[in-house]
């Protein structure tokens, strides 16, 4: 027996005394909701096994996640959508037949039909590129002003406001500055030397703090999932009372 099995079988041992006792012990009800909590416990744990190493324990959580996520997702998409959405106005034409809006619903239907095209042969596969064009050039129609208005002019809008001596002036030169060295260290027409390079630098600082703080938010987005996984693990599980010290 190596050490990932003895390793294996000392963990599933404890994991299995230490739910008897919070069982025994009535911190954990005997019932559907403290069965759920033990499995969701055991769960968490085996995917923070991936911490040792990969092993058999994380590839079976991770392959049981991924499988009751997918299929959360699609009873959510055939009673929310496929059913509310196109299975009941199909049928009822005839009965809302004043209401003409409900023929509207045909069209899109025919372009999901065509996007399952893809899962048969390249005869008829052919048809799903005209619904992925629709989507793309749809959804890049709608998301393009909202970028625009979101980033761009929001971007803008500070470099237009009067400076003054304030806090508040202060921020709107800072990003005046920033805004237009940026600029330039991504203007290649003119070699970056003299005035050029200097703001090119400065333009370098800039990006490199930008991409230091949205690496730190994202660094802080996991660790708040994180903490949150412990203190489900803590407080609803073992039943810790937080803080500890």
């Amino acid at each position: 027996m190596n050490r990932d099995k003895m390793l294996f079988i000392v963990f599933l041992a404890l994991f299995i005394l230490l739910n008897i006792y919070l069982l025994s012990s009535e911190k954990l009800s005997a019932d559907w909701s403290g069965l759920g909590v033990i499995v969701a416990a055991g769960i968490t744990l085996a995917l923070y096994s991936f911490l040792y190493k990969d092993n058999l324990l994380f590839k079976f959580s991770e392959h049981l996640y991924v499988g009751v996520a997918a299929a959360y997702t699609i009873t959510q998409v055939w009673y929310l959508v496929l059913l509310a959405d196109v299975v009941t106005p199909l049928l009822n034409l005839d009965n809302n037949a004043e209401r003409g809006s409900d023929w509207v619903v045909i069209f899109p239907t025919i372009l999901g039909i065509f996007i399952l095209t893809q899962l048969a042969s390249s005869r008829f596969s052919w048809l799903s590129r005209i619904p992925f064009a629709f989507i793309v050039g749809l959804g890049s129609g709608l998301a393009i002003p909202r970028i625009i208005s979101a980033n761009l002019l929001a971007q803008i809008q500070p470099t237009l406001s009067p400076i003054d001596l304030s806090i508040e002036g202060l921020n709107f030169l800072i990003i005046l500055i920033g805004v237009i060295s940026v600029l330039i260290y991504f203007f290649y027409s003119v070699e970056h030397t003299g005035p050029v390079g200097v703001a090119s630098r400065i333009g370098i600082w800039f990006l490199m703090i930008s991409f230091g703080a949205s690496f730190g938010y994202t660094i802080m987005a996991r660790l708040s999932l994180l903490i949150g996984r412990v203190g489900f693990l803590m407080e609803d599980w073992l039943k810790l009372e937080l803080p500890l010290f």
